[in-house]
Formats: structure tokens, C-alpha cells, sequence
């Protein structure tokens, strides 16, 4: 027997007692909810390795795959302050290093950078690799500064947008987000940052927001 709960206007279908790991198959509707499931009755779902947000970026890739960007990487880590195994882990997420990737809403590149973020940041070229990945770098160097000592934060702005976080005062509540966080950690390393729970959280307004990010490591704005 399956049951769900709604996140961020997206149904998470789940197994009782396995939580959301336990889901292997997603579909998005005409509506644009996602539904994730183990047990399709759709032939529309797709089998999904792990959760996924952006699932090819997720999948084991071959070490000269791996590599073919490292230099760059470092390069570009060692310039702005931030771990080559966190810009790595961004990378396979965002575009499973396909220099040519290009997302639905117009995301570009290794490091999927939005025409407009790219231009601010000085990058003329998103399918350059060595613009797109210093590009990035220094983006996601400026978030972890907005953020300082929330890395999960500054992945979920890298995502969803760094007002989307404040306006949520946190990690916001959109399945595809809560997913990529958790993923780029456990390939970083940093996965005791994420927790595997989901929390529900009510401000004075009533607002109900759902979230995998823990209360001790929630945003807090003065």
C-alpha cells in the first residue's frame, strides 16, 4: 500500500516505514506535479536511479569522464575558495558533464547557468567549459558566502534561486530542490548535512512548508 504527502505542490508517493528512498519511478503531469512511486500504474513513469531531480547527472560515470574536466576544476576551485569534490559533485548533477547540456527552462552548460546569471558573471560563452565551470564556481562561492556555514542553503539558492530560499527561510519545499541538495552531499561527502527526514514547519501565518532540512540548520533571518 502506498500513501503520499504533498511537497511543494508536488505529490511524494511513499512505502510505509522507507520514507522517500523507496521510490523508483517518477512521472510529471500536464499540471506539472511530479508523482514519484515504486509500484508505476502508469506507463508514463520512468524509472528513476535513487531520487532524482536531474537523474542522468546521478548515474556512475566512467572515470575519463570523470576527468576530462579536472583541470579545469581545480583551476577554478583553487581561485574561488571551494572544493574541488563539491564543484565535481555539482557538475554530474547538473549536467552529468555534458559541456552542451541544455535544461528545459534555458539552463546552459556544465554547471547549467541561466543566460542572465551567466552574463553577470562575466560569461560570454556558457558552452565554453572553462568559462561555464568558473562561472559557476564563483557563483556557487558567492551563495556559500550568503549562506556561511550552510552549505545545504547555498546549494538549494544554486537551484532554486537564492530569493526562493529567504522567501522560505530555508531549503524551499519543491521535491526536485530538497533532491538535489541531498544528492550533490552524498557525492561531496557532506551527506550528515542532510537529513533523510521530512520536516513540517508552521510559521504564524499558518504557512505549512515541508522540508528536509532539520530545525538546527533551518535559515534564520532577523
Amino acid at each position: 500500500m502506498l500513501r503520499s504527502i504533498v511537497v511543494g505542490g508536488a505529490l511524494l508517493l511513499l512505502t510505509p516505514g522507507l520514507g522517500t528512498a523507496a521510490s523508483s519511478y517518477q512521472l510529471t503531469d500536464a499540471e506539472g506535479v511530479t508523482h514519484f512511486t515504486n509500484a508505476p500504474t502508469d506507463p508514463r513513469y520512468r524509472r528513476t536511479p535513487g531520487l532524482s531531480g536531474t537523474a542522468v547527472g546521478w548515474l556512475r560515470l566512467p572515470e575519463s569522464v570523470r576527468a576530462r574536466y579536472a583541470d579545469e576544476i581545480s583551476e577554478a576551485a583553487l581561485r574561488h575558495g571551494v572544493s574541488p569534490a563539491l564543484v565535481e559533485s555539482v557538475i554530474r548533477v547538473e549536467s552529468a558533464f555534458n559541456a552542451w547540456a541544455v535544461s528545459r527552462k534555458g539552463a546552459q552548460g556544465l554547471m547549467q547557468l541561466m543566460p542572465q546569471t551567466a552574463s553577470s558573471l562575466g560569461v560570454r560563452d556558457a558552452f565554453d567549459p572553462r568559462q561555464n565551470i568558473d562561472g559557476g564556481v564563483r557563483h556557487l562561492r558567492y551563495l556559500m558566502d550568503r549562506f556561511p556555514g550552510n552549505l545545504p542553503l547555498a546549494l538549494a539558492a544554486y537551484n532554486a534561486g537564492e530569493n526562493t530560499v529567504y522567501t522560505y527561510r530555508g531549503i524551499p519545499p519543491y521535491v526536485e530542490t530538497q533532491q538535489y541538495v541531498r544528492r550533490v552531499l552524498e557525492l561531496s561527502g557532506g551527506a550528515a548535512e542532510f537529513s533523510r527526514s521530512i520536516y513540517r514547519y508552521e510559521d504564524a501565518e499558518g504557512t505549512v512548508t515541508y522540508t528536509n532540512l532539520p530545525p538546527a540548520t533551518r535559515l534564520r533571518l532577523r
